[in-house]
């Protein structure tokens, strides 16, 4: 027995219908890389300078272990970043 014409029309009408993929990117934004280096050195240099001077430094001397914090953070935000890198 054939088939009626109107199951054949919503085959197709679901396959028209389908959108296109996207074009994965092929290149970085430009301001990936200098920010995702910076947020790590700015990072690393905010440690050192807590570890080493922190006590000195009147900012660094208020607030206490949450330079630690800050420091991680930045690192962090360094990571975060680099997810954006291709």
């Amino acid at each position: 027995m054939p088939e009626s014409s109107s199951r054949n029309k919503k085959k197709t009408e679901k396959v028209k219908a389908e959108k296109t993929p996207k074009k994965p990117r092929t290149q970085s934004r430009v301001w990936v890389a200098p920010l995702m280096v910076a947020c790590w050195l700015l990072g690393l240099i905010w440690l050192v300078v807590f570890y080493v001077a922190g006590q000195n430094i009147p900012v660094m001397k208020d607030l206490g272990n949450w330079n630690l914090l800050i420091g991680m953070g930045l690192i962090a935000v360094g990571f975060v970043v680099s997810t954006q890198w291709v």
